[in-house]
């Protein structure tokens, strides 16, 4: 058999959804906005100032690194705790986690709109598992924020 493996590409919001089927308790909040590409992803893409107010509990997130794609960077949430966060960040894509934090957002021209997704959640350490309590909720409220922010 010679015939090459068939490839295809995925689009930012179906790799989130790829990666969070693989995360135990994760879940995908999407949603279609009418805006473009471009506009929706200067707000999710600016880390350390309107990525704050899109997900809900998240007080501020200062960059400490970036190396290409690579970033790292320190999250502080609104009830005191803080992670160091490590991951990847591209036009539409920005899956960042620690050891018991995870943030996936995604962003993907959909029509004359734009698709967007979010998961993370809290979680369990040593497993490969998110806490589910309100990861629905949080979901939801960034989607809200972000159409909100537009």
């Amino acid at each position: 058999m010679t015939e090459p493996w068939p490839l295809t590409e995925l689009d930012s919001v179906r790799r989130l959804r790829a990666l969070a089927a693989g995360v135990r308790g994760a879940h995908v909040t999407e949603a279609h906005l009418e805006a473009p590409f471009e506009q929706v992803w200067a707000l999710l893409d600016d880390l350390e100032g309107s990525f704050g107010q899109v997900v809900p509990d998240m007080k501020r997130l200062r960059v400490i690194s970036r190396n290409g794609e690579r970033v790292e960077a320190l999250a502080y949430s609104k009830y005191g705790m803080r992670a160091r966060l490590r991951g990847v960040r591209r036009p539409g894509w920005c899956w960042l986690q620690s050891r018991f934090l995870l943030i996936g957002v995604a962003a993907a021209p959909e029509g004359a709109g734009t698709r967007v997704a979010f998961t993370g959640g809290v979680r369990v350490p040593g497993r490969a598992a998110l806490i589910p309590v309100g990861v629905r909720r949080e979901g939801g409220r960034s989607v809200q924020r972000l159409t909100d922010l537009l």
